[in-house]
């Protein structure tokens, strides 16, 4: 019973790990797609030749996160196939009974890494953890845009048949559904920086884009002519805006408050 114990329990630390380095790439940049299957991978010593895993090779900051993935990875398969087999070796409950348990455990530990509400707990926390006990450089922009609240910095490839292919960027008109492009790297070409309005872009382009959470996920899965999706992104857009309007008007009027003398 120990061994099953102790093999559920290098399972959770395993899943932990990976949701730790998952949320570190998230905070240098990465999508969150794209960051939960670069830290399964790294973890999992499996390796991949893409543009993305490209990314994080150049990237210092997530080079480090991969490195420390890896290590704690070999550790971690050693320590589950060493404890598995000895949860079936040892003496005391019988084979079956074992293997119910670990089974159950595995399902638990399978609901909470799906289940939203734990990780909406639980991701700050590792945010918060990362960004006080470590020399990453996430903190000279990651609190300058907010990007711990619902703000992201996103890397999205821009796809055939998707909204975002063959047109050019002032055409596409982002900036009304809030979204900013700060930067389109081309294959084989150089980085642009706050590219022009006439900048055409083509499939696998990859966009580097600034804006809220759900707005940039929803982007980058949008089909091409959805029009529809194009107009409610606009009118959200407004509708934060005369939020801001609003907050704006009382940031001033507290402003013009004369100060009481000390």
């Amino acid at each position: 019973m120990v061994s099953v114990v102790s093999l559920l329990l290098v399972l959770a630390l395993s899943m932990l790990v990976i949701r730790v380095g998952s949320v570190a790439f998230l905070m240098t940049g990465l999508s969150e797609e794209v960051a939960r299957f670069q830290a399964l991978s790294a973890f999992s010593g499996t390796g991949f030749t893409t543009d993305e895993a490209e990314s994080i090779v150049k990237n210092p900051a997530r080079r480090r996160i991969a490195t420390q993935l890896i290590r704690l990875g070999s550790i971690g398969v050693v320590s589950a196939i060493s404890t598995l087999l000895l949860s079936f070796v040892g003496s005391g409950q019988t084979a079956p009974e074992r293997l119910l348990v670990l089974l159950l455990g595995v399902c638990v530990l399978i609901g909470l890494a799906r289940s939203r509400a734990f990780n909406r707990v639980l991701t700050p926390l590792i945010e918060r953890s990362l960004a006080r006990y470590t020399t990453l450089d996430l903190r000279d922009y990651a609190d300058l845009l907010h990007l711990r609240e619902d703000y992201r910095i996103v890397e999205v490839e821009v796809e055939d048949g998707t909204w975002l292919a063959n047109h050019a960027i002032g055409e596409l008109n982002l900036a009304a559904e809030g979204v900013l492009v700060l930067g389109v790297k081309r294959s084989r070409e150089d980085y642009i920086g706050t590219p022009p309005a006439d900048l055409q872009l083509r499939p696998r382009d990859l966009l580097v884009l600034y804006g809220r959470k759900h707005r940039l996920h929803e982007l980058s899965d949008r089909a091409s002519g959805d029009q529809f999706a194009h107009h409610e992104a606009k009118a959200e857009h407004e509708r934060n805006l005369d939020e801001q309007q609003t907050q704006i008007e009382r940031m001033n009027a507290a402003s013009k408050r004369p100060r009481r003398a000390r």
